[in-house]
């Protein structure tokens, strides 16, 4: 919590008395955020959805919230109203997308969906992110890859980034974000449990909070077939309510990480030759 992880010296409060528990007191934030001890408390317990703008914005000054973190606390703070639950369709690329990857053969891309699983990939970031995989693993719902799972749970994965403790709280800075906009997502409750019980440096960082809207930086990895390479990553998001995104990678021209992807297209393009004649409709 955002609260225990401030030093009364961090907000000019004076510090007085013996703290048994790190942080803030409720009643010091209260005070900074011009409400009452009670009021806050039932804030922070989630027993009053109704605080105004003002109030919000107040207690975000106080936590001195960046930008993604206030607007995850506008998002705990406003939960949407409960819908009669129906079925979840499986989620599926959107044509036009797929198509879009496809043609950028140079260009490492993988389609994710609203909880980091994989929709699709084209055959170069496919070859750079789960070339251990099969490459149909995202058709089929059950057999879907999810980029967070793979990063925690899966050896490969893990071995791929050489700052991992880097690419570790990113990732769940962003699942945390997601989460504060999905409150009765239950595959998200499912994946969030799962991997809480399975991974223990999981577990640690979710218990932090961390809160950050990633759409671009710096990758470093060790790929097993052309070794290191620092790429460059952009999400783009698609302009519809189906909370895909698309993930990118690029090197920066002339350096040993563009002739490392470039070796890495060769071989997926030899790769996916005999999936293309297999695909192809005879008269």
């Amino acid at each position: 919590m955002r609260r225990a992880a401030l030093q009364p010296e961090d907000v000019g409060v004076l510090n007085y008395g013996i703290r048994r528990v790190p942080g803030l007191r409720r009643e010091e934030l209260a005070m900074l955020a011009g409400v009452s001890t009670t009021y806050y408390t039932r804030l922070e317990q989630g027993l009053s959805t109704n605080a105004s703008e003002a109030v919000i914005g107040a207690i975000a000054r106080a936590l001195n919230l960046g930008n993604d973190e206030r607007a995850h606390l506008f998002n705990l703070a406003r939960p949407g109203k409960a819908k009669r639950r129906t079925p979840v369709k499986p989620d599926k690329v959107r044509p036009g997308t797929l198509r879009l990857i496809q043609s950028m053969s140079g260009t490492p891309a993988v389609v994710m969906g609203r909880r980091s699983e994989v929709l699709a990939w084209n055959a170069l970031g496919h070859r750079l992110v789960a070339g251990h995989l099969d490459f149909a693993a995202p058709e089929t719902p059950s057999t879907r890859p999810n980029m967070t799972r793979l990063l925690f749970l899966d050896h490969h994965t893990r071995e791929l980034y050489t700052r991992w403790p880097e690419e570790a709280r990113r990732a769940v800075a962003s699942l945390r974000l997601l989460a504060g906009k999905s409150a009765d997502d239950h595959e998200l409750a499912s994946l969030l449990g799962e991997l809480t019980l399975k991974s223990q440096e999981f577990a640690k960082l979710w218990a932090k909070h961390p809160v950050e809207n990633c759409m671009s930086g710096l990758k470093y990895m060790h790929h097993p077939e052309v070794g290191y390479l620092e790429l460059n990553f952009e999400v783009l998001t698609p302009p519809d309510e189906s909370g895909h995104r698309v993930l990118l990678y690029a090197a920066d021209p002339g350096t040993p990480a563009a002739a490392a992807v470039q070796l890495l297209q060769g071989a997926s393009e030899i790769e996916a030759a005999p999936r293309r004649t297999a695909n192809k409709v005879h008269p």
